[in-house]
Parts: C-alpha cells; sequence; structure tokens
C-alpha cells in the first residue's frame, strides 16, 4: 500500500474514533464549564496541527517519490519558511496558554460568599468541617490533632466551639452556592476530586490548599482520591449530595458541633473516673475481707 495512503486512513480513523469513541466526560454538575472549553480548543488546535502535518507528509510522498530522472535539491536554509513556522508556532502556543490562564485566574479568585469546607484527608478517607453560626471556621494546629480532636482546632479560639463536624466520607452542599475548599493531610499526599465538579487540588502535609467551585445540580456524586496515596488508594472514596437551600439546613441542624464533640467527652471522661473509683473501692473491700 501506498505511504500516502496510510497516512490518509490514520487520518480518517483519528476522526472517526473522536465521534464514535464511548469515553467521554461525564456530564458537568459545576460553574466549570470553561474546563470544558478550554480542553476542546486544546483538542481542536492539536487536532488541526495533526491533520496538517500528516496532509503535508502525504503531499510531500507524492510530490517527492522516488524518479530515475530526478536529482535532490540540498537546501539548508529557507527564511520565509523559518519565519511562516516561528509565527504559526507562536500563535498555536498562545491559543493554548491563553484561555487556560483566564480559568486558572477565575480559579483562584474565591467569591466572597463562598461557604468554606474544611477537608481532612488521612489514608484511607476524608472528614469535614463547616462554621457555624458565626460564619467563621475556628483556627487550628497540627500539633492539637488526636482522637478527641481529629481537626486540631484550637480550644482557645472563640469561633471554633460552632464549627460543625462532619465525621464521614459524605458531605452534603447547597445547590447555587460557591464552595471553598481547604485542604489539608495528615500523612501523606491526596487529591479531593469529583468529576462532574469539573476541579480538584492537592492536599499537601503541613500546609492548606484550595480552590473553588459552584455546584449547581441536586444529586449525589462521588468523591476520589486523584493522588495515588498507598495500598488503600482504590478504596480512598467519599460522596457528595447537592442539595436544595432548605434540605441542606435542615441537614445543617442535625450535624455535630466541636463544642457538642467536647461535652461528650467530658461526660465520658466523668463516667470513666467513676469507674475506675468503683474498682478501687471493690478491690480495698476485696483486701479488707482477706486481712
Amino acid at each position: 500500500m501506498h505511504p500516502g495512503i496510510i497516512f490518509f486512513l490514520v487520518i480518517l480513523g483519528s476522526i472517526l474514533f473522536h465521534i464514535f469513541t464511548p469515553w467521554y466526560w461525564t456530564d458537568i454538575a459545576s460553574n466549570w464549564g470553561g474546563m470544558d472549553d478550554t480542553i476542546t480548543l486544546t483538542f481542536w488546535v492539536g487536532g488541526g496541527v495533526f491533520i496538517a502535518v500528516c496532509l503535508f507528509m502525504i503531499y510531500c510522498v507524492f510530490k517527492f517519490s522516488y524518479k530515475k530522472d530526478r536529482k535532490a535539491e540540498y537546501q539548508p536554509e529557507d527564511k520565509k519558511l523559518e519565519k511562516i513556522l516561528t509565527w504559526a508556532t507562536t500563535l498555536g502556543v498562545a491559543a493554548l496558554l491563553a484561555p487556560g490562564l483566564f480559568i486558572w485566574n477565575q480559579y483562584v479568585s474565591v467569591p466572597k460568599n463562598a461557604l468554606h469546607v474544611d477537608v481532612m484527608a488521612w489514608q484511607w478517607g476524608w472528614q469535614y468541617r463547616l462554621p457555624g453560626e458565626d460564619g467563621k471556621l475556628g483556627t487550628t494546629q497540627v500539633i492539637n490533632i488526636n482522637d478527641n480532636n481529629p481537626f486540631g482546632i484550637n480550644l482557645d479560639d472563640p469561633y471554633g466551639k460552632d464549627d460543625v463536624l462532619i465525621q464521614s466520607d459524605v458531605i452534603n452542599l447547597e445547590t447555587n452556592r460557591p464552595v471553598k475548599i481547604l485542604l489539608r493531610s495528615v500523612d501523606v499526599l491526596h487529591n479531593w476530586y469529583v468529576p462532574q465538579f469539573r476541579a480538584k487540588m492537592d492536599a499537601v502535609p503541613g500546609i492548606v490548599t484550595y480552590y473553588w467551585f459552584e455546584p449547581n445540580k441536586v444529586g449525589e456524586y462521588e468523591v476520589l482520591c486523584a493522588e495515588y496515596c498507598g495500598v488503600g488508594h482504590y478504596a480512598m472514596r467519599g460522596g457528595v449530595e447537592v442539595q436544595s437551600k432548605e434540605n441542606y439546613n435542615k441537614w445543617l441542624s442535625e450535624q455535630e458541633t466541636f463544642k457538642d464533640l467536647i461535652a461528650k467527652q467530658e461526660i465520658m471522661e466523668l463516667e470513666n473516673k467513676k469507674i475506675v473509683k468503683n474498682n478501687n473501692f471493690l478491690l480495698n473491700k476485696e483486701i479488707y475481707k482477706e486481712e
């Protein structure tokens, strides 16, 4: 088969694969439609370059195919061609970078009315913290993190007392309200990713990373860890339930606050002290009888 025909079949096959491929994006459920537009633009620019190069190679195969009466021409430089290629490459790269930089600027410019959500990642699960009635998250320190204080909230910070603690892999969000995700990790790199939201960011131990999105479709979505984090990486999944404002507020009112958690721990400590005291009393009583 002639090489030119092979190149043509490669072009045709690539186009048909794109049209009939079973792999495509999930339905978008956030404000980041610009992500899809940027990827689409990248595809058309890259695909256009691919087709142009293949067509040029087809032309060369037919134009400069071997003939006995033809002599090769040596042209080490062609300034006109160099200028054309330089400008064409510059315009192509600019067309790819400009939309991405514009989207990135929006990606890190969080709306003032965004709900702040503290996402704590660990091998291999997620925990969440939401602001309470005061609308502010309490400050935290890594040194404070323990079983009784999983988020490391400073005990002397009044803003932390009413923080809502979601010690579960599933969190509820209100539809059409911007959300700022604050990512932390207690062990290794993780990544909080919901494909339908088109946004993600690494959770890095020792620092707080962030991004934002606005969920705009009511429904249940799966959270994936998009950064390899050990043998249990495949099972590090969670969920997001996007609800109406009414249902979200009802769910939020049923959740435990940091103040509730402290009170519960104090009650458990008192009960443990009573149990120890009773055990000591019974032990002393048995010793007295033996004597």
